[in-house]
């Protein structure tokens, strides 16, 4: 970073008067704190690392104070940062501004085999850190694991199962699978049923394992009973709202079995409790169309079965399909896996968690788009005129959701009580600038993107909030405020 760029950020960051996802403020007159490796941790986690700012007093209306010795501030962050694992290199930037002398130390993205970067005096599983939008946060132990597990190549669905036995396979299943093995997997059909068992990674020492159970089990959820899905139709647009009936769920159901008796019965239970739309073409022809394209759902569906996370960690977490009114949401216990981030789905090659199980779904399901996964997502969505997609990755959970036909319409004159009522929310709680994701909490709702389109758009469109930052609004520094406030 150039002292010019500098003097830029911090600009920005008095204008807005916050903290954000890469920019921690100290104000470290003196020398620097003493404790930094919560925030050196939770940057070299983090894409693209972030920006340790040194005096910024933030408590004083995020004015500026400086720095007395910056020479001496360097060294002493250098020193902290060499008692990290991996090291962490800072890379810093002095500045003058309104005559006083600014330091950033800039912390680069921790490579993917190397994370989690972690404080060596209080070792990995207390040592490292995320960040959460302006904060540090301890890793939970799932989230450290989940590292390792990807560096070493752990398969946990490969984990033979406590007190299972071959009699608990289905030999119809097996013996259906072998007959897709002759015409799918050539080089497999001439083996015997035992060694195709364990090199496709269903039995491991004649045990099945949780792979195997999950595809080919009899009962698998009398060894793994969470490993399941709980199916809801919830009956407003958010999780809390109630049906006339004082009901909070429409439709209730846990659904189990085998990952394809699953898949089928998921696809069911959506069938069952979404709108079927008929449409009359240009010919005079009448076509029902659903109301979220079934190649898309599919695709959710078996991405959500296929690419769980089966560790020990998340072995009592089952998958969740809620359908709200508005849209469809599909969480999977188990973060992203591996190097992809949520900016390059569909956009680039994926890691994948479980490729035994992703490999036998292959041959068993046959779909005309097998597992051809984000991009015919976006496809079907673009090709029924909705919204695009959402996908998210947050502490563990992957979730997915598709907005229906009803979340295109963006006029606030035509919202209903619920919606006018969060909008009033929204523009109170935006006296003071706001970042999305602070009032994505505020209001209770997960998706940012359905926020934004929702509800900031028309705010900002009917001159009723508008942007900090006009001239770069999709800056990471945006912030929302309601017209009638001053900054």
């Amino acid at each position: 970073m150039l002292p010019c760029e500098l003097e830029t950020l911090v600009d920005d960051i008095v204008h807005l008067r916050c903290e954000s996802q890469h920019i921690e403020l100290k104000r470290s007159q003196t020398e620097a704190p003493k404790r930094l490796y919560d925030t050196l941790s939770s940057f070299s986690n983090q894409k693209d690392g972030g920006i340790i700012i040194f005096g910024v007093y933030e408590h004083n209306n995020y004015s500026i104070t400086g720095v007395d010795d910056p020479q001496a501030v360097q060294q002493q962050v250098n020193n902290q940062a060499k008692q990290m694992v991996p090291i962490v290199r800072p890379v810093f930037t002095v500045a003058e501004i309104d005559g006083k002398e600014v330091v950033s130390a800039e912390i680069a993205e921790c490579p993917i085999m190397e994370k989690p970067c972690y404080y060596a005096g209080a070792g990995r599983l207390k040592g490292s850190y995320i960040r959460v939008g302006d904060s540090d946060e301890p890793m939970t132990e799932y989230e450290v694991y989940s590292f390792e597990a990807f560096r070493q190549n752990i398969q946990d669905e490969k984990f033979p199962a406590l007190n299972a036995t071959m009699d608990d396979l289905s030999s119809d299943r097996l013996t259906e699978y072998m007959l897709k093995i002759k015409r799918f997997k050539e080089n497999l059909s001439q083996l015997s049923l035992e060694k195709v068992l364990r090199l496709q990674g269903i039995t491991v020492n004649g045990v099945p394992t949780v792979a195997g159970l999950m595809l080919f089990g009899e009962y698998p959820q009398a060894f793994f009973p969470q490993l399941s899905i709980t199916a809801m139709v919830i009956a407003g647009n958010m999780y809390s709202d109630i049906s006339q009936n004082d009901e909070r769920f429409v439709d209730n159901k846990r659904i189990e079995g085998t990952i394809i008796q699953m898949y089928e019965s998921a696809m069911k239970f959506i069938s069952r409790n979404t709108r079927q739309a008929t449409i009359i073409n240009e010919n005079g022809e009448r076509n029902d169309r659903p109301e979220y394209p079934l190649k898309a759902v599919r695709e959710l569906v078996l991405n959500a079965l296929i690419h769980r996370d089966y560790s020990i960690h998340t072995i009592n977490s089952p998958i969740r399909i809620l359908l709200f009114n508005n849209r469809l949401e599909i969480e999977n216990p188990g973060g992203l896996y591996g190097r992809i981030t949520i900016d390059e789905l569909g956009k680039m090659s994926a890691d994948t968690r479980n490729p035994f199980i992703a490999g036998a779904l292959e041959v068993l399901v046959e779909t005309e788009n097998r597992f051809s996964g984000i991009p015919t997502i976006y496809a079907e969505m673009e090709k029924a005129h909705l919204l695009p997609p959402v996908f998210e990755s947050q502490r563990g959970v992957f979730r997915a959701t598709l907005y229906n036909q009803g979340s295109l319409s963006m006029n606030p004159d035509a919202a209903n009580d619920s919606e006018s009522s969060i909008m009033k929310k929204i523009l109170s709680f935006c006296s003071e600038p706001r970042s999305k994701d602070e009032i994505a909490k505020h209001i209770g709702l997960s998706s940012v993107y359905y926020i934004t389109a929702r509800y900031l758009h028309p705010l900002l469109e009917s001159a009723q909030l508008r942007m900090t930052l006009p001239d770069r609004p999709k800056s990471k520094h945006q912030r929302y405020v309601a017209a009638q406030s001053r900054i």
